[in-house]
């Protein structure tokens, strides 16, 4: 059990819905350090610890955005995935749009959807980090890459993949080096990226 007398109704979940992306650009080059971290409100990941958490968002805290969004992140990873979910859309409903914080959470709940099985609500989740910003965060090609190409989507899972080598070009021109560039993925997500790195490599798209 997460935590005993969880005090948040489930929300519907979310519709897996077809998702249009738009073409990549021609090159990513924003670090993006404060989106890809995990999300943070109190240290630790014992039963005291998310006790404190769940008090933190039913009371309505301060930090209780950061807060749920913790919460989720344990909940999923355990396999409560419905839990999950509902604790995801708290932290981004009480989360100021525009913020750091909510592109990270969108991000965390991205790679936590794809890991539960959910690879178009990753998607979602991905573009929803990246909505209205210019710069283009260098996570983002390899990313979608890898989740585009789960969902049978080929085409565009090399395109993306050929602006990672775009604007990197010495760094993913071989599987070899994914382990040291990915050192927070794991091995079935960098073998799916190997089979996208071997697609790019037998028909690299031109660009534009």
């Amino acid at each position: 059990m997460l935590v005993r007398g969880l005090g948040l109704a489930l929300l519907l979940p979310l519709v897996a819905l077809a998702q249009s992306l738009p073409r990549p650009k021609e090159f990513y080059f924003s670090e993006d350090a404060l989106t890809t971290r995990p999300v943070v409100a109190i240290e630790g990941s014992d039963e005291a610890t998310l006790a404190r958490l769940m008090q933190v968002v039913e009371r309505g805290q301060r930090d209780a955005d950061r807060a749920a969004a913790q919460l989720a992140h344990a909940a999923m990873r355990t396999g409560r995935t419905g839990t999950g979910i509902a604790l995801y859309e708290r932290a981004l409903a009480d989360s100021a749009r525009r913020s750091p914080l909510r592109t990270s959470i969108h991000w965390n709940y991205g790679w936590d959807l794809l890991r539960s099985g959910d690879a178009e609500g990753a998607l979602q989740q991905w573009q929803a980090a990246v909505s209205g910003r210019l710069a283009g965060p260098e996570w983002l090609p390899p990313t979608l890459a890898m989740a585009l190409w789960r969902l049978e989507r080929r085409d565009e899972a090399r395109d993306w993949y050929a602006a990672a080598v775009r604007t990197h070009p010495e760094r993913w021109r071989s599987p070899g080096d994914f382990s040291a560039l990915l050192p927070d993925w794991r091995a079935d997500e960098r073998a799916t990226l190997g089979e996208v790195h071997a697609a790019w490599q037998e028909n690299p798209p031109a660009w534009p």
